[in-house]
């Protein structure tokens, strides 16, 4: 529980931590990847990975936590930006490669260019068309960059 909200999976949380925690198929790197969808509309956000640390964080915090590949460290969703994902749900899929965060996503914006969601781009006669509107000037949402992300 996390600032009065029930966390994405109390009952994991007492079940142990060893016995959840290991029933992923981490692959050879320690990660897993993992779809944040929006919890109303059921739309995808964002993909992203997460090792096991990232999986413990978010599931004792109730906010989405990855693992930055770029970076190599763990990535806190919303650390820079605010745009923090209060986790619902958490699915781990049939073969148990995949994760679903069912995810309310504070302030409306999932994406680092500044939009809902990262899947923003439609193929439309062979093209990548722009389907949705920057919401938010990626500059504004991380002023501390020197070069925002884009």
């Amino acid at each position: 529980m996390t600032d009065g909200v029930p966390g994405p999976a109390a009952g994991i949380a007492s079940a142990g931590v060893a016995s959840w925690l290991e029933q992923p198929a981490w692959d050879e790197r320690g990660l897993i990847a993992a779809v944040a969808q929006e919890a109303g509309s059921g739309r995808v956000l964002m993909v992203a990975w997460m090792n096991r640390e990232a999986l413990a964080e978010t599931v004792r915090t109730g906010f989405a936590t990855y693992w930055s590949r770029s970076r190599q460290r763990l990535w806190r969703k919303g650390e820079e930006s605010g745009h923090r994902q209060q986790v619902q749900l958490l699915q781990l899929d049939c073969d148990g490669d995949a994760l679903v965060l069912q995810v309310v996503q504070v302030g409306g914006i999932a994406c680092h260019t500044g939009r809902h969601s990262c899947f923003f781009r439609n193929l439309q006669a062979g093209e990548w068309v722009v389907g949705e509107p920057v919401l938010r000037d990626p500059a504004a949402l991380y002023p501390s960059r020197a070069t925002p992300p884009v």
